[in-house]
C-alpha cells in the first residue's frame, strides 16, 4: 500500500521548468468510530489504534453497520515523501469533511474546520519528513444549536429537531497534497460584462508568496473559446512580500463572444500562469466561465436580454450505496436524468455542491441558486453572533470556491427559518451585505415557507432581497390544492415589484396511505400547481421537490424513525415512478406534430412541425442550435429512411419533411422524431404509427401523434 503512495507521488512530480505538483491521497486509509470520544486522550493522533478497517475516500461511515452513528470517528493515512520535496511549500487539502474536523500530521495538530460541504487546507510542510508520514483526522457529525446544519429549533414543539436529511459523517470528498516553490495562485475571480456586441472580462488573480524572500512575478493569462481557440491574452507584473498575499487585475475584451445560454452552456477558459523572474512556471490555474447577462426586470427573469420561465427539480447528494460521499459516476448518472427531465433551474438543494454538479450545470445551461444549510432555524439561533459568524464563513468559502461558475446566478442564505422575525431579518440583511460586498454581480435571496401558510401577511424582509423564493406545498403543508389561486393573488398584491421563484413544491408521500396512491396524488398535484403558476407572469421559475427519495429522520411513514422520504419522481434506487413521466411531459419546452403524406401508391413520407412555446408558457426560453432526428421503420422492423433537420432558431415554428420509397399500399410504418439540444439532451419528440385501412380505393389515415 505504501508503494502505491510513492508511485502516485512520482507520477505527479513537476516536469522541468514547472514548480508545482498535486499528489492524490484518496486511497489506503484506515477508519474506526470512537463512541467514547477517547481517541485524543488515548494518543490516536500519534499511533493508529487496533480494530480499524481499510477504506478509500471519499467515504461516509453512515452506511452499513454505522448507519445511524452520531458522534466521533477517526481516519488514518500513511504516505511517503521523498527528501527532494521537503524544500517546497506543501499543503494538505480536503474537498469536504462532515462535519467538524481536527487534523494531525505526524502527531502534531495542524488545524481544523467546521462545515461539511466546502474545501479547506493547511500548510503541513514543517511537519513532514523524508520517508513515511502519517495523517490522523478526527471528525464529529453531531448537530447542535449553533452548527450548520443543526437542530431545527423551529420544530421544537414536534419533539423532533433533526434536519431533513441524513447526517453522513466522513471524509466525503477527495484528499490531496500540493507542493509549490516560491509562490502560488490561491484563486482567481472572473467577472464578465456584455455591451455593444462585445464582452469585457475582468479577473482578479490572488497570489501568495510562500518563500522566505520578497518576490516579483509575472502573471500571464489567455482566454480559450468554446471551440478551443485562444482569443485573448493579458499579463501583468506583481510584487509580494515574503510570506504575504497580493492580487493583480487583468482585463480582456472579446468582440462577438459566444454566449452561454439556457440549455446551451458554451464555456470559455481563463488560463493563468504565475512565472518567476527567470521564466519558470511556478503555478497555473484554469477556470471555466460563461459570457452571459442575467437580469431581473419588471418581475421577469431575462437571460441575454430574452425573457425566460424555467423549471427543474432538486436533488440531495444521497444514495444507498454512497450517501454524501458521491462518486462522479453517480453524480453524472443522476444529472443526465435530471437534464432529461428538462431541468433549467434548481437550487440545487440546501448545501454547497460537489464540483461535478456545478460543472454539469455549467455545460448544460442550467441556472443554480446555491444555499448554505441554515434549515428551519429559530429566531434565537439566527440572532446568535456565533452562528452568524459561521454562516458568513460558509458563504464566503462557497463563493470563493464556486463563484466563477456560469450556472450560478444567485445565492440563498437560509431555508424555512424565522427570517420574518426582527432577529431573522437582521440575519438575512447581514448575509446579504456580505454577499453584495464579495460578489456584487449576483442576486441574493432565501427560501421561505411561512409566506405560503395562512394567514398570509406581508413580511418586510421580503423587500430586502432581490427576488422571493417561496416553498409552496398546496395540496399538503400549505393548504388545499385550490388555495394556490388565492395565495398567488395575495403575492401579486403584497409584492408588486418582486419576481417570485417557487423554490419548492410537490407532494410528500406521508399525506397518502401508501406509496402508490402518493405518487398518483403527486402526479395530479404537479400538473395542477404548474398550471396555476403558469397563469401568473411574475412566477419566473418553479423547482419541484424532489428528484429522488432521500434518507431522513423526518417526514416518514407512521411508525418509522428512520428511512427514505417518499417525495421523489424516482425512489432511492433511482427506479422511476409514474410521476417521472408526468413531470417529463409537463415540462417539455417545445411541441412536435407530424402529418402523413400519402399518394395513390401509398404512404410516401411525412411533414413535421417543431414549435417552441411563447414566453407566457412555463417553461419557455430561447432555443437555438437544436436538431431534429427522425427515423421511419416498416412493420417488419426494417428501416425505410432516416434524416435530421437543424433547427437554427425556434422563435418561430420550423417545418420539415421526410420521404422514402413507397413501402406498399398496405404497409404499416412507425415514425420516430426526436429533438436534441446542443448539449445532447432530448427536449421532446413524437412517435407516429401508420396503419392503413383500405376501403375501396381510399386510405384511412389514423391520428398517429404520440409524445413519449
Amino acid at each position: 500500500m505504501r508503494a502505491i503512495a510513492v508511485l502516485c507521488l512520482l507520477l505527479w512530480w513537476p516536469m522541468p521548468g514547472c514548480a508545482q505538483a498535486r499528489i492524490d491521497l484518496d486511497h489506503d486509509w484506515r477508519f474506526r468510530t470512537d463512541a467514547a470520544d477517547a481517541g485524543v486522550r488515548a494518543g490516536w493522533a500519534d499511533a493508529t489504534p487496533p480494530d480499524t478497517r481499510a477504506i478509500d475516500v471519499p467515504h461516509t461511515w453512515n452506511i452499513g453497520r454505522d448507519d445511524d452513528y452520531e458522534g466521533v470517528a477517526w481516519y488514518f493515512k500513511r504516505f511517503v515523501i521523498p527528501a527532494s520535496l521537503l524544500s517546497s511549500h506543501i499543503e494538505l487539502h480536503f474537498g469536504a469533511t462532515f462535519y467538524r474536523s481536527r487534523v494531525w500530521v505526524n502527531g502534531v495538530e495542524v488545524g481544523g474546520h467546521e462545515g461539511g460541504h466546502t474545501a479547506y487546507g493547511f500548510d503541513v510542510g514543517p511537519r513532514l519528513h523524508a520517508g513515511e508520514n502519517r495523517i490522523a483526522v478526527r471528525l464529529d457529525n453531531r448537530p447542535g444549536m449553533a452548527t450548520i446544519p443543526g437542530y431545527a429549533m423551529r420544530q421544537a414543539a414536534s419533539g423532533n429537531v433533526w434536519y431533513d436529511w441524513w447526517h453522513y459523517g466522513g471524509i466525503v470528498r477527495d484528499v490531496w497534497l500540493t507542493a509549490h516553490d516560491q509562490a502560488l495562485i490561491r484563486r482567481q475571480r472572473i467577472a464578465t460584462r456584455l455591451g455593444g456586441g462585445a464582452a469585457d472580462i475582468d479577473t482578479q488573480v490572488f497570489v501568495e508568496n510562500v518563500d522566505r524572500n520578497d518576490g516579483r512575478y509575472r502573471v500571464t493569462a489567455r482566454i480559450i473559446d468554446p471551440d478551443g481557440k485562444t482569443v485573448a491574452q493579458a499579463q501583468a507584473d506583481i510584487d509580494a512580500r515574503a510570506g504575504q498575499s497580493a492580487s493583480v487585475a487583468l482585463h480582456a475584451n472579446l468582440p462577438h463572444p459566444q454566449l452561454w445560454n439556457i440549455g446551451d452552456g458554451r464555456l470559455y477558459q481563463w488560463v493563468t500562469e504565475l512565472q518567476a523572474a527567470d521564466g519558470t512556471v511556478l503555478d497555473s490555474r484554469s477556470d471555466t466561465f460563461g459570457v452571459r447577462d442575467i437580469a431581473i426586470r419588471d418581475r421577469r427573469l431575462y437571460v441575454n436580454g430574452k425573457p425566460v420561465r424555467l423549471s427543474g427539480l432538486t436533488r440531495h447528494e444521497d444514495s444507498p450505496w454512497e450517501g454524501l460521499a458521491e462518486s462522479v459516476g453517480t453524480i453524472r448518472r443522476d444529472w443526465l436524468d435530471i437534464a432529461a427531465l428538462h431541468t433549467t433551474l434548481t437550487r440545487p438543494v440546501h448545501y454547497p455542491q460537489n464540483d461535478a454538479v456545478l460543472d454539469f450545470a455549467d455545460r448544460h445551461g442550467i441556472l443554480l441558486v446555491p444555499e448554505i444549510p441554515v434549515w428551519q432555524f429559530s429566531e434565537a439561533q439566527l440572532k446568535s453572533p456565533k452562528l452568524l459568524a459561521l454562516a458568513q464563513d460558509m458563504m464566503r468559502e462557497m463563493i470563493e470556491q464556486d463563484g466563477n461558475h456560469a450556472s450560478i446566478f444567485a445565492w440563498s442564505v437560509c431555508n424555512e427559518s424565522d427570517a420574518s422575525t426582527p432577529g431573522g431579518r437582521a440575519y438575512v440583511d447581514a448575509m446579504a451585505s456580505l454577499i453584495r460586498r464579495i460578489d456584487p454581480g449576483r442576486y441574493v435571496t432565501f427560501a421561505d415557507a411561512d409566506i405560503s401558510i395562512r394567514p398570509w401577511k406581508d413580511a418586510p424582509v421580503m423587500h430586502d432581497v432581490d427576488f422571493i423564493m417561496a416553498n409552496a406545498y398546496f395540496g399538503s403543508w400549505s393548504g388545499g390544492g385550490g388555495d394556490v389561486e388565492g395565495w398567488l393573488d395575495f403575492m401579486d398584491r403584497a409584492y408588486p415589484d418582486k419576481m417570485v421563484i417557487i423554490s419548492e413544491f410537490g407532494y410528500p408521500g406521508v399525506f397518502s396511505p401508501d406509496a402508490a396512491s402518493a405518487d398518483k396524488a403527486r402526479s395530479e398535484n404537479l400538473v395542477q400547481q404548474m398550471d396555476a403558476f403558469q397563469r401568473r407572469s411574475f412566477i419566473g421559475g418553479v423547482i419541484f421537490w424532489t428528484y429522488q427519495d432521500y434518507k431522513s429522520h423526518r417526514n416518514l411513514w407512521p411508525g418509522q424513525t428512520e428511512g427514505y422520504v417518499d417525495h421523489g419522481v424516482v425512489d432511492e434506487n433511482r427506479q422511476r415512478r409514474p410521476s417521472y413521466f408526468v413531470y417529463e411531459a409537463r415540462n417539455r419546452p417545445l411541441s412536435v406534430t407530424t402529418q402523413w403524406r400519402v399518394d395513390k401508391d401509398g404512404l410516401r413520407g411525412f411533414q413535421a412541425t417543431v414549435s417552441g412555446y411563447a414566453s407566457t408558457h412555463l417553461p419557455s426560453y430561447p432555443m437555438q442550435g437544436y436538431v431534429a432526428h427522425w427515423r421511419a421503420m416498416d412493420d417488419r422492423g426494417h428501416e425505410l429512411a432516416h434524416g435530421e433537420k437543424p433547427l437554427v432558431d425556434l422563435a418561430q415554428p420550423v417545418r420539415f419533411e421526410g420521404a422514402w420509397q413507397a413501402a406498399g399500399k398496405d404497409a404499416a410504418v412507425h415514425l420516430m422524431v426526436d429533438v436534441i439540444s446542443p448539449e445532447g439532451v432530448r427536449a421532446g419528440g413524437v412517435t407516429s404509427d401508420y396503419h392503413p385501412l383500405n376501403i375501396g380505393s381510399a386510405h384511412f389515415l389514423p391520428d398517429g401523434n404520440k409524445q413519449p
